[in-house]
């Protein structure tokens, strides 16, 4: 089997995930990382043992096929356009860019390339959501009524106080709605589909930071159901993510990737193998790299034998835009059509 060369950009704490996928992926081998810091190029490279740069075109130039991008998030898009136009397949971590505009770009830029896009959004492949998934589109808990996302997690000062960019607008997008939030928005946006409306609140109340540590909104769907979305960086202890989906025949609740109530009608509840991922509610080094390994070897079966990413970048868009949508709601105090 081919072995597919991948490159990094970024060096933070999540690039710790891939090297282990990379490591029990069969086609796969680490070629390099990039770094923006000149000043740390000797040192990734001496913690990672790869080659390491700092200029995007030293490092693109190396015999990479896939791009995985780990950097800023307002960065992604200029990482994605730089990968393309050199003919690289990209792998973007969540979310794709912090904006629905920028990440049409990542898109028309990939599309004109000729190269795949793909997003990380590892969350889809637990074994228990997919089974909720499958439920929900046999139609087993009848039609839709409502969806709910609670991301009501807590990051401490010093998260925020060690990072230049974490928390802020131009790089970060906002704060707990589209760093931590977006995972379990995009679970229900795959389940619920297209939004209509958004009603959102957002507030700063304890970090001194420029995004929101508490928000809520209210979601309409083009399907009819109703959701709610609540998403904290500020709620003391930080408590496991839950995704709740009610159907006019039955439900399914989750709690930190497990369902915890299955009352589907004719179906006994299941029994699930975890994979042993888990929760980031209050530690973001807590969760595991298993579901991340299952899309990194997705993409490489898509740049091998052909097909779509897992989550392509139309997916991907769709948190993103109900997110940006409560941030525009919140700031005019009104509804909000998509």
């Amino acid at each position: 089997m081919s072995s597919i060369g991948i490159g990094i950009v970024g060096t933070g704490s999540i690039v710790n995930n891939y090297i282990k996928c990379i490591s029990e992926l069969e086609n796969a081998h680490l070629v390099a990382l990039f770094t923006k810091s000149s000043d740390r190029v000797e040192a990734v490279k001496k913690q990672f043992g790869v080659a390491a740069f700092s200029n995007m075109d030293e490092f693109l130039s190396q015999d990479i096929q896939l791009v995985c991008i780990c950097n800023e998030s307002g960065r992604h898009g200029e990482a994605i356009e730089a990968a393309a136009l050199a003919g690289k397949h990209v792998l973007s971590e969540k979310p794709l860019e912090v904006t629905t505009q920028k990440i049409d770009q990542a898109i028309e830029i990939c599309k004109k390339q000729g190269v795949q896009l793909g997003c990380v959004l590892q969350n889809r492949c637990s074994a228990d959501y997919r089974l909720l998934e499958k439920a929900v589109n046999e139609g087993r808990l009848g039609k839709i009524l409502m969806g709910n996302a609670h991301i009501n997690w807590y990051r401490s000062h010093e998260y925020y106080a060690g990072s230049d960019w974490r928390g802020t607008l131009e790089y970060d997008g906002g704060a707990a709605f589209m760093n931590q939030g977006i995972h379990t928005i995009d679970l229900l946006t795959n389940l619920l589909g297209d939004a209509k409306s958004v009603y959102g609140k957002v507030k700063t109340s304890v970090h001194p930071i420029e995004g929101e540590d508490v928000g809520s909104a209210i979601v309409e769907f083009e399907n009819g159901a109703i959701g709610n979305i609540t998403a904290g960086t500020a709620l003391v202890p930080g408590y496991p993510e839950r995704l709740e989906i009610y159907g006019e025949k039955g439900s399914v609740l989750m709690e930190a990737g497990k369902i915890v109530q299955w009352n589907v009608p004719g179906t006994d509840s299941p029994t699930i193998v975890q994979s042993g991922d888990a929760s980031g509610a209050a530690d973001p080094t807590a969760i595991g790299h298993q579901n991340h390994k299952e899309v990194l070897a997705n993409m490489l079966q898509v740049i091998l034998a052909g097909g779509e990413p897992m989550v392509n970048g139309t997916e991907a868009r769709k948190a993103v835009a109900v997110i940006n949508a409560i941030y525009d709601s919140s700031r005019k105090g009104e509804l909000v059509h998509l």
